[in-house]
This record gives structure tokens, sequence and C-alpha cells, in this order.
């Protein structure tokens, strides 16, 4: 018997959200993975550091500007990755933001730049970057969710509304690419301390304080505890897992 590899070598990952947090995490473990990687994010300066990072480890590296709420950025972002490296083979859509204020405080530019990165923006990645894998009869993508896809907390109603979208979304593309060949799968994590949410962990002691209180492993993750999920969900050892949310939650869901 030929057990499935974990490697990614000679495979196109293209990340979104891809220079910070846990897309540069994940553009990193694509890379130890063996992937070429592609950093699809709005600071394009930022982005091209971590290309440089990644290129320094014998890999392929593409910074591009991007800004996944709007469709003719994200059809760029697509050409110039498919026109650099002829081929996306994994699809990692971790480009997501947050907003901190009550339900009642939230203004309708707020929702809307939730909804529009999270759930808007990963469809249209998809979109946009689908068609090739289910042309080759190949793919991966792996949209990230979160614990708070099934769950509520306060003061993130956009983000819970848009992580469940993305949730069920990534259920229904499964069904509709799985017979040609193309996975769907989501990560669900767990609040994740990166420099992203540091600030907001620092001020809202109480809410964080609650999640981490649930948490049989009784600590936040560490964007490093995410990256065996993702190469796993890349790679050929999943062949056989498509419409699956995987919770990376330190057993919060358990609970």
């Amino acid at each position: 018997m030929s057990f499935p590899t974990f490697r990614l070598d000679g495979q196109v990952a293209l990340v979104t959200g891809g220079n910070r947090g846990l897309g540069a995490l994940g553009v990193r473990a694509f890379a130890e993975a063996g992937a070429d990687v592609v950093i699809a994010a709005r600071d394009h300066a930022l982005s091209e550091r971590v290309a440089e990072e990644i290129r320094g480890m014998g890999r392929r590296a593409l910074a591009v500007a991007a800004d996944v709420s709007d469709r003719a950025s994200v059809e760029a972002m697509a050409k110039t990755a498919l026109d650099a490296f002829g081929r996306v083979d994994i699809l990692f859509n971790n480009a997501g933001v947050m907003s901190p204020k009550t339900a009642i405080e939230l203004e309708e530019e707020d929702w809307h730049a939730v909804m529009d990165t999270s759930a808007t923006g990963t469809w249209l990645c998809c979109k946009a970057l689908a068609p090739q894998m289910l042309a080759r009869g190949s793919g991966r993508i792996i949209n990230m969710a979160s614990i708070l896809a099934d769950r509520g907390i306060p003061n993130r109603a956009p983000y819970c509304a848009a992580k469940a979208a993305v949730a069920n979304l990534t259920r229904a593309l499964a069904v509709e690419f799985g017979p040609k060949g193309v996975n769907v799968n989501a990560v669900a994590p767990t609040v994740f301390v990166t420099d992203l949410n540091r600030h907001l962990i620092e001020q809202q002691p109480q809410v964080y304080g609650t999640v981490k209180a649930r948490m049989p492993l009784g600590r936040l993750g560490q964007p490093e505890d995410l990256a065996g999920a993702l190469v796993f969900l890349a790679s050929p050892a999943s062949a056989f897992i498509t419409g699956h949310i995987l919770h990376v939650d330190g057993g919060f869901s358990a609970t």
C-alpha cells in the first residue's frame, strides 16, 4: 500500500490576506511543504517582504496587490497569478476583518466592510480561480471560517454572520465542485493571538477570558497551531475530505 503524502512539491498556493497573521502563517506552511506561493493583500510592500522571505527558502513567491471585496481587483489578482505560474492548485481564502462594536453601535459601512471581505471576498476568489481547477480536474480550496460560524459572542455580530456564510458556502461549493475533482474545506479556528488582534485581547479580557476558560487545552491559539491543518487540507493526504469545517480550537467546540 502506498500512503498519501503531506508534501506540496510542484504546486502553487495563493493566500489572500497573506502578508500578516494567520495568512502569513499559511504562506510559510505551504512553502515549507514545498509549494510556490502567491501572497495577495492590500499592502503590497508588506506582501513583498513576506515574498522575499519565501524566496530565501528556495521557493518561488509573488506578491500581488488585491482587495478581495472588489471584483475587478480579484480578477486582476487571478490573472497575474495565472500568468506568472500557469496554475493555482491551492487557494486559501484567509482575508477578513472584524469590528469590535456592539450591534447597536454598528454603522452600515462597518457591517459591509466585514461581510464584503470575509463572505463576498471568499466567493469572488473562488469564482475567479476555481474555473482553472475545474478544467484541470484537481484543486484544493480552503476557506477561513471560525468557531463563531455557529456560536455567538458580544460585539461580533457581522463577523459571526460572515463566518457562518463562509462555512455554508464551503459546503455548497464542495457539493458543486466535488464531481470535477476540486475539494473545498474550511478551517474554523478559535481565538489565535496575532499582531492583528493582540490589542483586542488586551482591551477585552472578559470576552477572551470566557473563550479561554471553555478550552480543554487551557490556552488561546498560536499561529503555528494552524499550520498542520492547512497543509493537511492542501495535500494529497486529504483527498477524500470535502465539505468539512475543521475546528482548530483547543477543544472549544467539544464543551
